[in-house]
């Protein structure tokens, strides 16, 4: 394994304390790791593997639930935008991605909160309860992705213009 994958890895192992230790609701690094794995691991396995990895071994402590598959889904599906990403580098884009990968986030765990709980009726109706009480959840998610991805990726671009072995994508 080369100093840029180790040095991937850590980072992303790294940022996934901040998800155990308190915070508010919502506000965690994870998907900001899924978007960077996405982005910067050149082996597309582990550009899935190391984020989720991350995610599972907080999860945990955290506690397991019935919605990992659409959470874990969402996430992937994160890193699948990040690979998007990696070939339309810009600040602006990067901000989409975030954008996008939280809407699609929110859109697929709410589904699975309505589905999986028990807490809304198995109609339309129920289902857009449950998209209406995830928007507070919703707000705080999106602040910490656009946070922690600010965080990751910028520390990243410190630590590449600092070493030579971390300077090719």
């Amino acid at each position: 394994m080369n100093s840029k994958t180790v040095t991937l890895i850590t980072m992303v192992f790294s940022l996934v304390v901040f998800r155990l230790l308190p915070h508010l609701p919502n506000v965690s690094p994870v998907a900001a790791m899924a978007l960077f794995g996405g982005v910067y691991f050149v082996d597309k396995r582990l550009a899935f593997i190391v984020p989720l990895l991350a995610l599972l071994l907080s999860d945990f402590f955290l506690g397991l639930h019935q919605t990992m598959l659409f959470v874990y889904g969402g996430f992937a599906l994160t890193v699948l935008i990040g690979m998007w990403l990696k070939h339309h580098l810009t600040v602006a884009n990067t901000i989409i991605a975030v954008l996008g990968s939280s809407i699609i986030f929110f859109l697929l765990t709410n589904f699975g909160a309505w589905l999986m709980s028990g807490l809304y009726a198995d109609t339309f109706t129920g289902l857009l309860q449950a998209y209406v009480a995830g928007i507070p959840f919703f707000q705080n998610s999106l602040a910490g992705n656009l946070v922690f991805t600010a965080i990751i990726f910028g520390v990243y671009g410190v630590l590449k213009s600092h070493v030579n072995a971390l300077r090719e994508i």
